[in-house]
C-alpha cells in the first residue's frame, strides 16, 4: 500500500475515533509497526495529527464547511462572479469542494455547462438545473466538509477532462505554494490539477497566507488567481515568475469606499 493511501486511513481512522494505537493502525492496514511509526511522524511534522505513547490523537483545525461558508460572504460572491464570467457557455468545469467555489455554482444556473464536482453542496446547488450536465465523483462522504474524497474519487477523475478546474484552498505561502490542512484530501485535488486545461485557484484575502501545513501544488501548476485581496509582493512575484494571471475581484462594499 501506498504511504499516501495509509496517511489517508490513518487521518480517516483518526476523524471517527479521535486517537489510534500504533498497533490497532497496525492490523487495520496490515503493515508493521515500525511503518505505523513512520507515518506517524511524516503526519505530525504536517500537523496533521499529535503522536502520544503507543499511538497518535487529531489535530482538528479546519472548520466545518456550514461554518467557513458564513465567513466573508461578499468577499467570496465577487469572487465567485469574476470566475463565473470566464466560462463559456458547452464548456466542462470542474468544481472542487471549498465555500467559495460552491459560490461560484451559485452563478453558473441556466448555463449550457458540464460541471463535475466531488463537492455535495455543488451538487445540492445544481441538481435540479436541467441545462447543466452534472457528474458527481465518488468516494467516502466527508460530513464535515460535505464532499465525497479517497481512491475512487482519484480513479474517477483520471478518466475525465475539463476545460477549466476551479479550487479552493486553506491558505497561500508567499512564494505562492498552494495549502491545505489535511493530507487526505490533496491527493484528489492533485488529480484534478491533472484534469484540468486551466487551473483557477479561487481564494479571498484570509487566505494569504491562511492555514494549511499540506502543499496541494506550486505557483507553476495555476493559471489564474482570483481574489479580493491586493496579494502581498512576495507572492505577486513568485505569480507573475510563474505565468499565473492575477484577477482581482472587489465586493460593493469595499467599491462603495
Amino acid at each position: 500500500m501506498l504511504a499516501e493511501r495509509r496517511h489517508q486511513l490513518i487521518l480517516r481512522a483518526l476523524r471517527s475515533g479521535g486517537t489510534a494505537s500504533v498497533t490497532d493502525l497496525s492490523e487495520q492496514l496490515d503493515v508493521s509497526a515500525a511503518t505505523i511509526r513512520r507515518d506517524l511522524l511524516k503526519l505530525e511534522e504536517d500537523g496533521l495529527l499529535t503522536r502520544v505513547h503507543g499511538g497518535a490523537v487529531a489535530e482538528v483545525d479546519q472548520r466545518p464547511f456550514a461554518e467557513a461558508a458564513e465567513a466573508s460572504v461578499a468577499e467570496k460572491d465577487a469572487i465567485a462572479a469574476r470566475a463565473a464570467a470566464m466560462i463559456e457557455d458547452g464548456q466542462s468545469v470542474i468544481l472542487d469542494s471549498g465555500t467559495t467555489v460552491h459560490r461560484l455554482a451559485r452563478h453558473l444556473h441556466g448555463r449550457r455547462l458540464t460541471v463535475i464536482t466531488n463537492s455535495l453542496a455543488v451538487y445540492d446547488e445544481l441538481t435540479e438545473d436541467d441545462t447543466i450536465d452534472l457528474m458527481l465523483l465518488g468516494g467516502m462522504v466527508i460530513r464535515e466538509s460535505r464532499m465525497l474524497d479517497g481512491f475512487m474519487a482519484e480513479d474517477n477523475l483520471r478518466q475525465v477532462h475539463a476545460d477549466w478546474l476551479f479550487m479552493g484552498a486553506c491558505g497561500v505561502r508567499p512564494g505562492g505554494q498552494v495549502m491545505d490542512t489535511s493530507v487526505a484530501e490533496v491527493p484528489a485535488r492533485r488529480a484534478m490539477i491533472a484534469a484540468g486545461d486551466q487551473v483557477v485557484l479561487l481564494a479571498d484575502r484570509s487566505k494569504f497566507p491562511g492555514a494549511g501545513m499540506v502543499k496541494i501544488c506550486g505557483p507553476e501548476d495555476l493559471d489564474v488567481l482570483v481574489t479580493d485581496a491586493s496579494v502581498d509582493e512576495a507572492t505577486r512575484t513568485a505569480l507573475g515568475e510563474a505565468g499565473v494571471r492575477v484577477v482581482v475581484a472587489e465586493a460593493p462594499a469595499m467599491r462603495e469606499r
